[in-house]
């Protein structure tokens, strides 16, 4: 406890910063030379202020901390505990400012992106050490759009009985441990439902500026695994992946706001990209809950999550991806060879596979999607195909050549996949519901 004989000029001779509306303490932020708290010899920048005349004021807001103070009588009593990761910030702050009086100070700087945070360390001189009855708040991480990990940053390595939270604006939570497995998954799932349900929010918010097949169909972190030449093993980088439209996109940090969803640091076309979910017994290393993306002319991606349940929600998540973004395309043409003469293959939404040659891309051939039987290809440029004739119910083969094939196959892929997703009654629910 400190006791402060304030002065008829210049009051109390302290500013403050914090309050409940920001969920910090009130922390001491400036003390004027040669003025009432000065005096004292037992006050520093980044003292909180736990009691004033032995009345808490842990949960109060700024203004009515400063009005506290201010009726506090001349002779005031203050019960306060050091903070020392804060002064660093409250100095730094000191520097920049111009001089203040002990009620114009505001929490607005004391941004928790400042990566400020409370360490039990001791105070510069002793004080009280009084038992506190009430909660304080340490740090606060936002939920939204936050990531939430087991693993050692970077590592396929799990921490036992552990986890972190860390927020969109750079805060931590720091690693913290469970006593048990059962604490843990209770922990994990609260904080991954809130955070679940926070994204969503934000995706119906940022979808009110977009038309039906501009939508975003999912947003939350993966890990995106990457190859280093200098070491023999997969390090672990975090990204945000973002569904919209007709595009998949990966993201080094979430974006704010409409305009920042157009600035991706990868973007491919859902209909040109095709996801895999990888087995346990194909993983490359201990992490699990793993998914390939490849896009024609790229190297594909490898990338994980956290639960099974979220490879769950991202698979669900593209199949209506790629519904959304193959009705929206309509119908995609690539450039053919058939028996030696130029031609063009076409998928068309409604009416399936076509081939056109000649100026007046007159129809050689023509089937639905449902008549494909199977495909085979060279993995170069030739391409089978097999439909199955609605009559006679032989097989005819359709022998194609075509530079581009990744990219045929991978669109050949998607409108299969799309036609089966549009029939399918367990989908079209799961649609409905979202």
């Amino acid at each position: 406890m400190v006791q402060i004989t304030r002065q008829k000029v210049g009051g109390l001779g302290l500013s403050i910063k914090g309050g409940a509306e920001h969920k910090l303490p009130i922390l001491i932020s400036r003390i004027y030379k040669d003025q009432a708290a000065d005096a004292t010899g037992q006050l520093f920048v980044g003292d909180a202020i736990i009691k004033v005349n032995g009345e808490y004021i842990t949960a109060c807001p700024h203004d009515d901390a400063v009005n506290i103070l201010r009726n506090a009588g001349d002779i005031v009593v203050l019960t306060v505990k050091h903070y020392r990761a804060a002064t660093p910030f409250l100095q730094k702050q000191l520097s920049r400012e111009t001089p203040e009086s002990d009620n114009d100070a505001t929490c607005a700087e004391l941004k928790a992106d400042e990566n400020w945070k409370s360490v039990n360390s001791s105070r510069p001189v002793s004080i009280s050490s009084e038992p506190e009855n009430r909660w304080i708040d340490m740090v606060s991480v936002p939920l939204m759009m936050a990531y939430v990990t087991r693993y050692i940053y970077g590592t396929d390595k799990l921490r036992p009985n552990a986890f972190e939270v860390r927020g969109l604006n750079g805060t931590t939570t720091g690693i913290i441990h469970c006593d048990d497995l059962a604490i843990l998954s209770q922990w994990l799932k609260y904080i991954t439902d809130n955070v679940v349900g926070l994204t969503s929010l934000q995706m119906k918010l940022f979808n009110r500026n977009f038309p039906v097949g501009e939508r975003i169909e999912y947003m939350g972190w993966v890990n995106e695994g990457v190859i280093n030449n200098h070491i023999s093993w997969q390090s672990y980088k975090p990204r945000f992946l973002v569904l919209k439209g007709t595009e998949v996109m990966l993201f080094d940090s979430p974006p704010l706001n409409v305009t920042g969803l157009t600035k991706a640091n990868v973007a491919y076309k859902v209909y040109q990209t095709m996801f895999r979910v990888v087995k346990e017994s194909e993983t490359v290393d201990s992490r699990q809950h793993c998914f390939l993306l490849q896009s024609s002319g790229h190297e594909p991606r490898y990338l994980s999550v956290e639960t099974r349940q979220e490879l769950l929600r991202i698979e669900n998540s593209w199949n209506a991806a790629i519904v959304t973004s193959v009705i929206k395309l309509g119908r995609k043409t690539f450039a053919v060879s058939h028996h030696g003469k130029t031609g063009g293959l076409t998928l068309d939404w409604q009416a399936g596979f076509s081939l056109t040659e000649g100026a007046d891309a007159a129809v050689i051939w023509q089937y639905k999607f449902s008549q494909l039987r199977g495909s085979s290809d060279d993995g170069k440029s030739k391409l089978k195909l097999h439909f199955q004739d609605h009559e006679t119910r032989t097989i005819e083969t359709k022998e194609l050549e075509c530079h581009v094939l990744q990219s045929l196959l991978f669109c050949m892929h998607a409108f299969l996949t799309a036609k089966v997703a549009s029939v399918d009654p367990t989908f079209l629910s799961s649609i409905q519901q979202a």
